[in-house]
């Protein structure tokens, strides 16, 4: 029997901290790495993307503490970066209307192969901007920033780090097929690029409002789309651990089936991406005041790989007591190589990584600053 498939490029890691941006760049076997010196060091990274469709370009959300949010570009992989010259910013409120403010960039992601140079953007307070010319000027989406801001109101606004629009998910078959996740609003879906939206949030729980099954008021965490698969959807929300099938409309909660003592509360989750039934989710302590650390003290990262029927633990290599890890939604990451590298970053500014698809786990870096975003790439 052949054994398996080895890494054979390099991968880059990108990392996105309180305190400003670290590339580290890994061999074929993704044994020896190499950390470049920091990246605007001392600004706020959310996210910071790779553009898949030419392996160069480089976009980053940022916000300085003197000049206020902006991205960062870069199209030579992270060597030099470049301001954007019209960053995403809400239309001018008519007069005697008070208007809104970006206070920073959430979220990042490419458009289709078809579509080189198109990048989406959602941002806190809530709101989507689309580039056409690989990020360096962007403008609002009205059907979104007008109409569905306007009918979702103050939801979300109450959240610690405030309303962040997020999970901009493009379906591969079709550019106008749009998906996003609201923190709080809950899950919507556009058909026709943006200019209308729908609620997709059937079956989600929402314990924490009133109305314990409303149409909107959800608190998606992040959500993923399955490129071979685009049917099929994922959501680790603030009350639970989802998958839905179309043209289904009902969200089952894949969760239920997690230990008991463990859960099915956290923020990140990924996907393999050449197995639609495989996942991978950290779960945190969501009970009383939530908060928010390796349940018991006691990390690790719980793979399905049944599309959530039943899950097993893999934490190998990870601290076996007295660790209160917290990861953020866009800490956990894949590369993509064969056998799957994976890779999540704590706000205590460690990295641990994965080269046998979670099996087993080592530290890769220790005392970043606090960590907001992991991306990783098998580079061509």
């Amino acid at each position: 029997m052949a054994g398996p498939k080895r890494s054979r490029r390099p991968t880059l890691l990108m990392i996105g901290t309180r305190k400003g941006a670290f590339l580290f760049h890994g061999d074929p076997a993704r044994r020896a790495w190499r950390l470049d010196w920091p990246h605007l060091l001392g600004c706020i990274v959310h996210h910071l993307v790779l553009d898949p469709r030419d392996n160069r370009t480089m976009l980053m959300a940022t916000r300085t503490g003197h000049l206020g949010p902006v991205i960062m570009r870069s199209t030579d992989r992270g060597r030099t970066w470049a301001e954007s010259k019209l960053p995403p910013a809400f239309a001018k409120a008519p007069e005697g209307q008070a208007g809104r403010a970006v206070d920073h960039t959430f979220w990042l992601s490419p458009g289709l192969p078809s579509q080189p140079g198109v990048w989406w953007a959602g941002t806190s307070p809530h709101g989507l901007f689309r580039s056409q010319d690989g990020g360096v000027t962007w403008s609002g989406i009205e059907g979104f920033n007008r109409d569905l801001v306007g009918r979702i109101g103050t939801i979300g606004q109450e959240t610690p780090d405030g309303a962040v629009t997020h999970s901009i998910l493009v379906d591969p078959r079709e550019p106008k097929h749009l998906y996003v996740g609201l923190s709080g609003g809950g899950s919507f879906e556009s058909r026709d690029g943006g200019a209308s939206w729908r609620a997709l949030n059937r079956g989600v729980a929402a314990t924490f409002l009133p109305d314990k099954d409303p149409e909107i008021g959800q608190d998606p965490h992040i959500m993923a789309l399955h490129p071979l698969k685009p049917d099929r959807l994922y959501q680790q929300n603030h009350c639970g651990i989802y998958r839905l099938d179309r043209p289904g409309e009902v969200w089952t909660r894949i969760g239920m089936n997690m230990p008991k003592t463990v859960g099915d509360i956290g923020f990140p989750l990924v996907l393999h991406p050449r197995d639609p039934d495989t996942l991978w989710v950290i779960p945190m302590d969501g009970t009383t005041v939530w908060p928010r650390t390796s349940p018991g003290g006691k990390p690790a990262v719980y793979r399905s790989r049944n599309a959530g029927k039943s899950w097993e633990r893999q934490a190998a290599g990870l601290p076996r007591r007295d660790a209160w890890l917290t990861i953020k939604r866009q800490a956990f990451a894949t590369d993509g190589a064969d056998p799957l590298g994976l890779y999540f970053g704590t706000t205590g500014g460690e990295i641990w990584m994965s080269t046998d698809e979670g099996k087993r786990w080592r530290v890769l870096a220790s005392h970043l600053p606090e960590i907001y975003t992991v991306q990783a790439a098998s580079l061509g």
